[in-house]
Formats: structure tokens, C-alpha cells, sequence
């Protein structure tokens, strides 16, 4: 299941989570953003008790996004304790996103 993270649960979803964490950031209005969401999906299934998959709209949650730097989309940030793992900036195959979680387990 795909989280949708916001301003306001951000903090609990995300830097208090005690499994590793992939941040999709994206928008209704980016092309590549879909691409990127079906990955995503499968990922939380693959991962469903061993990471947290959430997605955060640019649009509605641009406080979360700037406090990352975001400024391309999709962005992909790997999230561990807390912290930033790794990024991953526009449309990747499903096996890149893979190894990256598969790196923080």
C-alpha cells in the first residue's frame, strides 16, 4: 500500500518510521510522474512488511519538497532512520528501485 504523505503526517510517516522509506515525489500535471506510480504499486507489494512506500504531491505539500531541495519530478528520495539514503531523479525501471531498497534493508 502506497501512503500518501502530506505536511501534516510527514513526521510520523516518515522520520519516525523504524522501516526503511521510499518518497515518491511527484505531480497530477508530470508525464513521467505516472510512469513512475504502477512501479511504485508493485514495490509495495514486494516490500509490504519490510518498507514504507509514500508519495507526496508537489502541489499540495510543497513544504515537504522544499525542505529536500526537490526541484525536478519525479524524484525519488531513500529514506533510513530518518535520513536520506539516496535520491533518484526521473523515470528508472522497477530493478533500480529495487536495489536501492534492497540497500537499506
Amino acid at each position: 500500500m502506497i501512503l500518501e504523505v502530506t505536511d501534516s503526517n510527514f513526521e510520523q510517516t516518515v522520520l519516525k518510521s523504524d522501516k526503511p522509506v521510499l518518497l515518491d515525489f511527484w505531480a497530477e500535471w508530470c508525464g513521467p510522474c505516472r510512469q513512475i506510480t504502477p512501479i511504485v504499486e508493485e514495490l509495495s507489494v514486494d516490500y509490504k512488511d519490510r518498507a514504507v512506500m509514500g508519495k507526496v504531491d508537489v502541489d499540495s505539500s510543497p513544504g515537504i519538497a522544499g525542505k529536500y531541495g526537490i526541484r525536478n519530478i519525479p524524484t525519488i528520495l531513500f529514506l533510513k532512520n530518518g535520513q536520506v539514503v539516496d535520491r533518484q531523479v526521473g523515470a528508472v525501471p522497477k530493478s533500480i528501485l529495487a536495489k536501492k531498497i534492497e540497500g537499506m534493508l
